[in-house]
């Protein structure tokens, strides 16, 4: 019986890993339970193959703590000649009714946020990414976001 069990855990545990075929890189960075506004999460960027083409995402872990509608990020990506190209981004985190977006059984969710396509990588980058939230009416940005526990990066490969 035992052997039966464990022959029923490796295929699963097969299958989970090869429908992700895409992933090239996905990578996640604690930030605590508050995101503090002087935080920056890096990403070192393995050397990818520079004929190919990939698909960025920002992933973000949030709980039930997380006050907004919208969550606002500076993504900023260093290329290996010391170019860096920043992006000023906005995603939506919640329905209507105030439960958050992304995928999660519990209060937990995982939401795996559009960021660039068709990019082609030629050596080493960096990805650097700070919150930017500011709560309405007001200009100094939040100190520390609560509800954002984790924040990822993934890369896919371009079909």
């Amino acid at each position: 019986m035992r052997i039966k069990n464990s022959g029923i855990l490796l295929l699963a545990a097969i299958l989970l890993f090869s429908c992700d075929k895409k992933r090239v890189f996905d990578e996640y960075k604690s930030v605590g339970s508050a995101w503090h506004k002087d935080s920056v999460v890096t990403f070192n960027l393995p050397v990818l193959d520079s004929t190919k083409k990939y698909n960025l995402f920002v992933n973000v872990r949030d709980n039930n703590n997380y006050p907004f509608n919208n969550l606002f990020l500076i993504v900023a990506m260093e290329t290996p000649s010391g170019f860096t190209k920043v992006d000023t981004l906005e995603y939506q985190m919640a329905n209507p009714d105030g439960t958050l977006m992304g995928n999660g059984f519990t209060d937990i969710k995982e939401s795996k946020l559009f960021y660039k396509e068709d990019v082609k990588f030629r050596g080493k980058y960096k990805v650097h990414i700070k919150q930017a939230v500011r709560e309405s009416g007001k200009i100094p940005g939040v100190q520390a976001l609560e509800g954002i526990t984790d924040v990822g990066f993934r890369i896919e490969q371009k079909d």
